[in-house]
């Protein structure tokens, strides 16, 4: 009788800009224990050459090449991720309890991201004054301050320190990824239960295996302070 073949490892590349959303999915492949090759990539116009526009069409990331696939959208490569590797441990796989609310939470994390990135053009990517807007920085500042109270009342909710009662889960590395970055901009001070949540998910080897090595990321400084107009 024939010995079973070995299951087989399955090919998986990133395409990964540090302190970008693709964090999310480097964390979440980390956090799985899969073995993946990671190509980092500057966050510039690199990202429009054709080459990698075949693979993500907007220019973004992350990309991800799973068996063959191309994949893009945090959303949807951790939907798919979590079903193949780990339905009812970082997922809720179809017909689980907490199937809706995960996937709330895993797309919460666009939501906190986009006021993540207009505060990011903001601050960072307009060098010249003239360019930036005071009203638009306020704006968008208290979206995401929104956002931190959102968590903060899904939190009290649980009742533990994660966004589903039945614990850790991709839920709390999608949306742990969006405040790491929102951090910059607007703190958790006055959010006591997402702080305590952040410090402990911030803490799993995961995470920190996703961090920017140091001189990385888009980020020149730990805290962007409220920017306004000189007269």
């Amino acid at each position: 009788m024939n010995a079973p073949a070995p299951a087989r490892t399955p090919a998986i590349r990133l395409h990964h800009c540090p302190q970008t959303r693709s964090m999310r999915t480097l964390w979440l492949i980390r956090e799985l224990g899969l073995e993946a090759e990671v190509i980092t990539h500057p966050f510039d116009r690199a990202l429009r050459d054709p080459a990698y526009l075949a693979l993500s069409p907007a220019g973004r990331v992350p990309a991800l090449e799973l068996d063959g696939e191309t994949l893009f959208e945090t959303g949807a490569i951790t939907e798919l991720l979590c079903e193949r590797f780990s339905p009812d441990g970082l997922g809720r796989g179809p017909g689980h309890p907490e199937r809706g609310a995960f996937l709330v939470w895993i797309h919460f994390a666009e939501t906190l991201s986009q006021h993540v990135a207009a505060l990011t053009q903001q601050h960072v990517m307009l060098y010249e004054d003239a360019m930036r807007s005071p009203v638009v920085m306020r704006l968008e500042a208290k979206r995401l301050a929104k956002c931190y109270e959102a968590i903060e009342a899904r939190l009290r909710e649980t009742g533990c320190d994660s966004l589903l009662a039945g614990g850790f889960s991709a839920a709390d590395i999608s949306v742990g990824q969006a405040v790491y970055m929102g951090q910059y901009f607007v703190t958790l001070d006055g959010y006591p239960r997402s702080a305590a949540w952040y410090a402990a998910i911030s803490a799993r080897p995961g995470f920190q295996a996703a961090l920017p090595a140091p001189g990385e990321g888009i980020y020149d400084r730990a805290f962007y302070p409220p920017w306004e107009a000189t007269p």
